[in-house]
């Protein structure tokens, strides 16, 4: 008779003959986890919460961890994951309304400059998010994540030749859509 060995508490993974406890994790990944998750939800505070939500999800997935990809990529495949849940979630739209309210108080505090870039920033951000989402992801992980393709290819699961393709369909569907709102945004005033 065959006896179980005792479960350990403390998460492990093995990758390539390097052992990670969940500490060394937090402390080797942690700043990039924290950093996808930021242009992901675009709030400090939110992405410290799905900081700690993949954490926990790592914690209890260690042993699915199969070594097809480098832990970092696992991390961070879990993270968009964990941040695309989220953007989908009834409760962060409901959050968001309550908080472009907060926005708008603060912004008259500003200078005009400020504003500018405010507005410059919020209409790229809305327009990257009229984008679906294979395009959306593809723009963030190359320009605003700073990944390359082959990052960005592993990170989201496709090849790299898809990423090249649909990061040109991405640019050229993001430029007419810019391009749209100027011409609307043009006749009003």
């Amino acid at each position: 008779m065959r006896v179980k060995e005792p479960e350990c508490k403390e998460c492990r993974i093995c990758d390539n003959g390097v052992v990670y406890t969940l500490e060394t994790l937090m402390r080797q990944f942690g700043n990039d986890v924290l950093r996808l998750a930021y242009s992901y939800v675009k709030d400090r505070d939110t992405a410290e919460d799905m900081f700690q939500e993949v954490f926990i999800k790592v914690n209890a997935k260690a042993g699915e961890f199969r070594g097809e990809c480098s832990v970092r990529t696992w991390l961070l495949r879990i993270t968009a994951n964990t941040c695309k849940d989220y953007l989908k979630s009834a409760y962060r739209q409901r959050v968001t309304l309550m908080g472009e309210e907060e926005e708008r108080t603060l912004a008259a505090k500003d200078t005009i400059e400020e504003i500018e870039k405010k507005e410059d920033a919020k209409r790229i951000r809305e327009t990257l998010y009229l984008l679906p989402e294979k395009y959306r992801e593809v723009l963030v992980g190359l320009y605003f994540e700073e990944r390359s393709i082959a990052e960005t290819a592993a990170l989201l699961g496709i090849s790299e030749g898809t990423v090249k393709s649909r990061l040109a369909r991405a640019r050229e569907r993001f430029k007419k859509l810019l391009e749209e709102q100027q011409k609307g945004g043009a006749g009003r005033g």
